[in-house]
């Protein structure tokens, strides 16, 4: 495998552009502020696409870690209105 493998499905970038190789992958965390390319993150991504390009590894794990490293500051919140509670069903014939 080369620099030029594709994502499976190309990851989309804030201001709408889309890195759809690994090459392109690996020259946006290049054009990233220095500061911003030392955060671990970005190293780990970076280690990830270069194993996936010399060692023709799967690309979702350097897709994995570019998502990664573009979605940390975005912390998911627990929404309890998402689950239902299990309260209030009704109970087997055996149970009554």
């Amino acid at each position: 495998m080369s620099w030029s493998a594709k994502f499976d499905n190309p990851i989309s970038l804030p201001k709408g552009r889309k890195l759809v190789t690994l090459k392109d992958a690996a020259d946006y965390i290049t054009r990233l502020p220095e500061k911003e390319q030392h955060h671990s993150t970005w190293q780990a991504a970076v280690k990830a696409l270069i194993l996936v390009a010399e060692n023709n590894g799967p690309t979702m794990f350097a897709r994995i870690g570019v998502m990664q490293a573009l979605n940390r500051h975005h912390v998911r919140e627990f929404n309890p209105k998402h689950k239902e509670p299990h309260w209030g069903r009704r109970k087997l014939k055996r149970d009554q």
